[in-house]
């Protein structure tokens, strides 16, 4: 049976994603597609490598008839969707790919600097991290995607909190990523001339809201305060993010924790012992690679976690969401290859 969605945000580059998953997808069909400013404009304007799709015009989401939309995907900047979630049918499914729901309503006013304005809904959202929280994302009505950055690290070392492997005080990450991570807004630094053969850190010193998702997650899983410290990097490729994770702790034994915990994950592959991915190996798919290499000091780990931030960092994530909350094969739509070179 073919279920219907609605993506809200369609002009941005997950909400292209969305729309470029669901395609091929055997049991989705997209239904309604909303934007702001492209309201009226054919998806193929918008996104000429979209043109070969039956697509329906973007229109205001106001517009949308919601009647026999299964679920909708909201594809917002952040502040946008606690509000217009409230507005939308109680019978439809929502999974919100922006940061209106991640955190607590105490979490979300520290990072982003404002109360949380749907505080009812946030108490009923799952956080959508999906390899940790398939039973609960199965059931829930309004499920809320992880940060890139967040799901990226968090996949290289969730497992190993709480497990007595390494020193949890002494946890060190640099990321690197794409600069489609930034929307598609228009802004002055991320012009080609100034990003094309660049690499410049961001939101330095512990000021990157995706701290928040860390401090969250970590925290509940140890059961005691986490704090890592994270710098993140903009690197000149469209699409990718890379994390290098700095860790005390015995290689072999976080390797072998990391092996077992996704063992049978079908998007989260441990490469063996000693070997590090790259960000063209994933690109264009829903598969996280992450490597395990131990240093030449003794006690000293790195572990390396590479996904596509548009796929399984953001839109692909969402579909998988989906596939769950409708009762769908998890991977379907999903196993497509990354696209190399």
């Amino acid at each position: 049976m073919t279920q219907s969605v609605a993506i809200l945000g369609a002009s941005g580059y997950t909400g292209a994603e969305l729309v470029r998953l669901i395609a091929t997808h055997p049991s989705l069909r997209v239904a309604a597609l909303a934007a702001d400013r492209k309201a009226g404009q054919p998806m193929a304007s918008v996104f000429p490598h979209l043109r070969h799709l039956d697509l329906p015009d973007l229109v205001q989401a106001g517009e949308i008839d919601y009647s026999g939309i299964d679920l909708i995907f909201c594809a917002l900047p952040h502040g946008l969707s606690q509000a217009l979630v409230t507005t939308l049918p109680r019978e439809a499914k929502v999974v919100d790919l922006g940061a209106d729901f991640r955190l607590t309503p105490e979490g979300y006013e520290t990072w982003y600097g404002k109360a949380h304005a749907a505080v009812e809904l946030q108490e009923e959202a799952v956080y959508g991290l999906t390899e940790f929280n398939r039973d609960a994302i199965r059931t829930a009505r309004l499920v809320a995607g992880t940060g890139c950055n967040a799901a990226t690290v968090q996949f290289a070392l969730r497992p190993l909190i709480g497990q007595g492997l390494i020193d949890e005080d002494d946890i060190v990450c640099d990321l690197k990523n794409g600069v489609s991570g930034a929307g598609r807004s228009l802004k002055e630094n991320m012009l080609f001339a100034e990003r094309s053969t660049d690499v410049m850190g961001y939101s330095q010193g512990g000021r990157h809201r995706h701290l928040g998702e860390f401090d969250q997650e970590f925290t509940r899983i140890a059961g005691r305060d986490v704090r890592i410290q994270f710098t993140p990097h903009l690197v000149p490729v469209n699409r990718g993010i890379l994390a290098s994770c700095y860790l005390k702790g015995d290689p072999q034994a976080v390797h072998a924790r990391l092996a077992e915990a996704y063992a049978d994950e079908p998007f989260l592959h441990v490469l063996p012992f000693g070997e590090a991915p790259g960000m063209g190996h994933v690109m264009g798919s829903n598969f996280c690679h992450i490597g395990v290499i131990g240093d030449r000091i003794p006690g000293r780990t790195l572990v390396v976690a590479t996904l596509d931030n548009l796929c399984k960092g953001s839109s692909g994530q969402a579909v998988q969401n989906a596939n769950l909350m409708l009762g769908l094969e998890e991977t379907a739509g999903l196993m497509l290859a990354p696209v190399f070179p």
